[in-house]
């Protein structure tokens, strides 16, 4: 195949201009421009880096509408959600200009000489944070515009110093193009080499491979399935040189209804559920698939009441015909469980359009079947009923590793909550309390990650300003005269502005 076509969510169908598929030969001189690029950019000022992140802002929303129509066409998405992912996209891109420009992410340290100590002398040591390398971002199907070409995770790679060759997710390779060619824009209009960012489409897995195996490729960026993670991960731990993959996979977010929050307002509780379970047909990565609760009349006012408004829910398009089959054959297995009851399926769909399904089951049985606890990637979500507080407590540390834990509690519950949460910790990156996990805040606090499978490296975020750590290694500088060491270290630095750990003491 050397070209390729976009296909409409609603229909399935081919649609818009052809796309040249990049090969080998195109990854190996695209990550040798990003090698050659590397030093010239990871020296740029924190200003020059950081005008150049608001630039990259500025361009994209210079696309205007063309934008927009065609991240639709491609995913599917109705208007309103995909102007607020641009909008994302460049409040993303400026949080990390002001980061840049603050230095902190720098973790810039100073243990100054002590040459009278004993019995021995202490060196003059230095450190920094410098940025990896070239690194490697897959675009993701479920967000065309924040978690994909110009996403969080190319922002945070270029914030850090490093070049990007972003492999562009094959369902909208329109919208991928329109936003390259944005960055292309920017990177020229701020005098940086040009293989500061380079854009690869293409159908075939191949061409993830190629990437993650080229030996310039220091870092990886992934968000998708598990499948696809770990076949990435694989591929970057078999190298001659092994490289760090961050990649977010697989997460059913369970949803904890403590006992006096249900008697007080089960009902609301029902509706409110089923209002996150079915935003964007289900297909965010935060989407609430699994509900715990202790059996009694507050849970069956929920159930009822999360019943009502699923049946009542109309089907949506998905954003992909394959992910809408993988859909009705996930609800399917779970409707062939002899363990699980349907509780009900909403509106029949056609085409691409998927239906929202809910289900129950006992705490015995979802303990005994793995398979229940596996996400169905859409608007489905289970519930399982629990005879008391040591059955709940059973079912949360037989829980995979996931991205958020939700409690929805009142006062009379917190004693409760707090014998859960250390649980809790250990098995979520993002905990919350009366809210519902759809929604990801872009902020300094945020965690977007968590154990194994939700991500592949519990100790970072793919979304917020810690981001940025993910594409960073600290040096360490001994006894280096003031000429040689890094003008951030040298003694006389603090114009910058950026913090500074002397001697155990944080100077700004």
């Amino acid at each position: 195949m050397t070209e390729f076509r976009s296909v409409a969510a609603a229909t399935g169908q081919p649609q818009g201009p052809a796309f040249a598929v990049h090969g080998p030969q195109d990854v190996a001189a695209a990550c040798a421009a990003a090698a050659d690029a590397f030093d010239a950019y990871r020296a740029t000022s924190l200003e020059a880096r950081a005008m150049f992140l608001e630039r990259i802002a500025e361009e994209i929303l210079a696309i205007g509408d063309d934008l927009i129509e065609a991240a639709m066409t491609e995913s599917g998405l109705p208007r309103p959600r995909l102007e607020g992912e641009r909008g994302r996209t460049v409040g993303q891109l400026r949080l990390f200009a002001d980061v840049v420009r603050k230095g902190a992410w720098q973790q810039l340290r100073i243990d100054p000489a002590l040459p009278e100590r004993q019995p021995l002398p202490r060196p003059d040591i230095r450190l920094r944070m410098i940025p990896l390398g070239p690194v490697a971002v897959f675009g993701a199907s479920n967000f065309p515009l924040a978690f994909s070409t110009a996403g969080g995770d190319t922002a945070s790679a270029l914030a850090a110093g490093c070049p990007v060759v972003v492999k562009g997710h094959p369902a909208h390779p329109q919208t991928g193009a329109l936003v390259a060619a944005a960055i292309a824009r920017a990177v020229a209009a701020s005098g940086l080499p040009a293989g500061v960012f380079s854009h690869l489409v293409g159908p075939s897995n191949d061409l993830g491979a190629a990437l993650v195996q080229d030996p310039r490729v220091a870092a990886v960026g992934f968000t998708g399935s598990r499948s696809g993670g770990l076949a990435l991960a694989k591929l970057a731990q078999a190298r001659g040189v092994p490289i760090p993959v961050y990649a977010e996979m697989s997460s059913i977010n369970p949803v904890l209804l403590l006992p006096e929050a249900l008697k007080a307002r089960g009902e609301a509780l029902g509706t409110a559920f089923v209002a996150s379970l079915t935003m964007g047909a289900g297909q965010f990565c935060t989407n609430p698939g699994l509900i715990l609760a202790i059996e009694g009349e507050g849970l069956d006012a929920f159930t009822a009441a999360a019943t009502s408004a699923v049946q009542a829910a109309t089907a949506q398009t998905m954003l992909t015909p394959g992910i809408c089959q993988a859909y009705a054959s996930g609800v399917t297995a779970l409707e062939g469980n002899a363990g699980v009851e349907t509780l009900a399926k909403g509106q029949p769909g056609e085409g691409t359009q998927g239906g929202a399904a809910l289900f129950r089951t006992g705490a015995a049985a979802f303990l005994s079947d793995k398979a229940m606890g596996h996400e169905v990637f859409g608007a489905a979500s289970v519930v399982v009923v629990c005879k008391d507080e040591a059955e709940l407590l059973a079912v949360l540390k037989g829980l995979e590793g996931q991205l958020t834990a939700t409690l929805h509690l009142d006062a009379a519950d917190e004693a409760l909550a707090e014998r859960l949460l250390p649980v809790l910790e250990v098995k979520a990156g993002r905990i919350l309390a009366n809210g519902w996990p759809t929604g990801v805040e872009v902020c300094h606090a945020m965690v977007h990650g968590g154990p194994f499978p939700a991500t592949s490296d519990a100790r970072t975020t793919s979304v917020g300003s810690m981001a940025i750590d993910r594409f960073l290694r600290p040096v360490s500088y001994q006894n280096l005269s003031a000429n040689l060491l890094p003008p951030s270290l040298r003694d006389d630095a603090f114009g910058d502005g950026a913090p500074r750990l002397v001697d155990g003491v944080l100077t700004i």
